[in-house]
C-alpha cells in the first residue's frame, strides 16, 4: 500500500510544474510588454536615449528568467511524470542535468546581465566578467566530467 501511495505521490510535482509554467508565462508576457514600451520610448526619442541599450539588456534579463522557469518546469515534468517531445538539449535525464541547465542560465547569464545593467565601475565589471567566465569554465568541466565519474 505504501508503495502505491509513493508511486502516486509523484503527481505532487505537478504543483511545482504548473506554477513554474505560470511564472514562466507571466515573465514572457512581462518581457513582451517591456519590449513594446522600450520600442515606443526609443522611437519617440528617435533612438537618442543613452540608456536605451540598458533597457534592452533588462528585457533580455526578463526573457532569460522566463526561459529558466520554463526549463525548470519541463525538467521537473520529465524527471517525475513522463518524457516530453522537446529538443535534445532540453531533455533532462536526472537532477544533475536539470541543475546544469539551470545553473548555466541563471547563475551565469542572468547574474552577469544584472551586474552589467547596474554597472558603475568599468574595471569592476571587467573583473566580474572574468570571474563569471572562470565559473562558466568550471561548470562546463563539471557538466562534462560529472557524468563520467
Amino acid at each position: 500500500m505504501l508503495k502505491t501511495i509513493l508511486a502516486k505521490s509523484k503527481y505532487l510535482m505537478l504543483v511545482a510544474v504548473l506554477f513554474s509554467l505560470i511564472a514562466s508565462l507571466a515573465a514572457f508576457i512581462w518581457g513582451s510588454v517591456k519590449t513594446v514600451i522600450v520600442i515606443l520610448h526609443l522611437a519617440s526619442l528617435h533612438g537618442e536615449d543613452p540608456l536605451g541599450a540598458v533597457e534592452l539588456i533588462s528585457i533580455m534579463d526578463t526573457f532569460l528568467i522566463a526561459a529558466a522557469l520554463f526549463i525548470f518546469s519541463v525538467g521537473l515534468y520529465e524527471l517525475f511524470i513522463e518524457d516530453v517531445a522537446m529538443p535534445a538539449w532540453l531533455i533532462v535525464h536526472n537532477l544533475h542535468d536539470l541543475k546544469a541547465k539551470l545553473v548555466s542560465v541563471i547563475v551565469l547569464t542572468v547574474t552577469f546581465l544584472e551586474h552589467l545593467v547596474a554597472r558603475k565601475d568599468p574595471y569592476g565589471t571587467l573583473y566580474f566578467g572574468i570571474a563569471i567566465s572562470l565559473v562558466s569554465a568550471s561548470l562546463i568541466a563539471f557538466s562534462y566530467f560529472g557524468d563520467k565519474y
